[in-house]
């Protein structure tokens, strides 16, 4: 059935269930897994004024704190992966709408399945964030599991 299953996850908690459910799903069907985070890509205006000064070192500790980051979540879903038996990739991506690069590196990778999670929101919460989950299941093909 499913050959590659892509696990979205940004580490919450919300996020771990979702790579629980994938490595299941994965594990069942006897598919590898491909783990991907997305982290926002450094903002200058993010910078208070007074330290614009020094924006390279900014732009440096915020490289470093991604990269940490992204190799602590990767490296629980490859840890988790790995215990139960499957081969597991890892991607980190740099974007300012992780719904296109959750998108993207399926397709690249050649996944046939996407899970992740979703925090539920109705009502006008959801009109007005928008959600990720909702953005990836409007704008691809590939199949998607949400876990609540």
């Amino acid at each position: 059935m499913y050959k590659n299953i892509l696990i979205a996850t940004d580490g919450s908690e919300l996020a771990h269930k979702a790579v629980d459910h994938g490595i299941g799903l994965a594990k069942s069907v006897g598919a590898k897994v491909t783990a991907v985070i997305v982290e926002a890509p450094f903002n200058v205006f993010d910078v208070r004024s007074s330290r614009r000064q020094q924006i390279s070192a900014e732009f440096e500790h915020h490289a470093q704190a991604v990269k940490q980051h992204a190799t602590k979540v990767l490296g629980d879903v490859a840890s988790a992966a790995k215990d139960a038996g499957l081969n597991c990739d890892i991607v980190q991506v740099e974007h300012e709408q992780p719904y296109e690069a959750i998108i993207k590196t399926a397709e690249d990778k050649g996944c046939d399945a996407i899970v992740m999670a979703s925090h539920g929101r109705s009502g006008i919460s959801a009109v007005l964030l928008g959600s990720v989950t909702n953005k990836v299941l409007t704008h691809t093909a590939i199949p998607v599991v949400v876990v609540h």
